[in-house]
């Protein structure tokens, strides 16, 4: 569906230009949008390596493992159907570890192996389990401490304080957060939408 709604985008944004006569813009446009695209992501490059970098030394300390112990007796309130040893939990907490870091990409194959795990656990049925939604909510609304793809986006296109942008991300991902665990527990417990077990 999401391609579908780029190819309108894009189609309609050339059969613009060639009615006004400018379809020379078009070429332009795309020309000088792959190019800062190409300076972003080298920008890019340089902060994410250097968190990637922080996060493998934490890693190595232990600080990640520690990360992980403070936050497996919320985890397990939260994954009552997860055994609390089982790697889907291990997978969730490292996930939800990175996104509160602010590193998206080092989160991804977390997520993606947390999933993996989730759907063993729920017997490679075709519905998503209670978990796989409860992890679905949190990692999509995750609480982000450093948002550093953010602050390296920022630098990269020469913003004067390119840090402002964590007070008001601590906050507004708290929020969404809260919302996305009230709205899950709801949803599990209270809505007269629920699924009957």
């Amino acid at each position: 569906m999401l391609n579908v709604i780029w190819l309108l985008l894009l189609v309609s944004g050339i059969i613009t230009a060639a009615l006004n006569g400018n379809i020379e813009i078009v070429t332009e446009a795309a020309l000088g949008a792959a190019k800062g695209a190409v300076e972003i992501c080298f920008d890019l490059v340089g902060v994410m390596a250097l968190w990637l970098g922080i996060m493998k030394i934490a890693e190595r300390a232990g600080l990640v493992e520690g990360l992980a112990r403070i936050m497996k007796p919320l985890m397990t309130k939260l994954f009552p159907g997860v055994p609390a040893e089982h790697p889907a939990m291990g997978a969730i907490i490292l996930n939800l570890s990175a996104n509160m870091l602010g590193l998206g990409n080092a989160a991804t194959p977390f997520g993606m192996k947390a999933m993996q795990e989730l759907q063993k656990l729920n017997n490679y049925s075709k519905e998503a389990s209670e978990a796989m939604c409860t992890f679905l909510a949190l990692n999509t609304s995750c609480i982000t401490l450093i948002p550093a793809t953010i602050i390296g986006v920022r630098l990269s296109l020469g913003s004067a304080n390119p840090v402002e942008i964590v007070g008001p991300c601590i906050f507004a991902t708290s929020v969404s957060m809260m919302i996305a665990v009230s709205l899950d527990y709801w949803f599990r417990n209270k809505s007269p939408l629920r699924r009957t077990k």
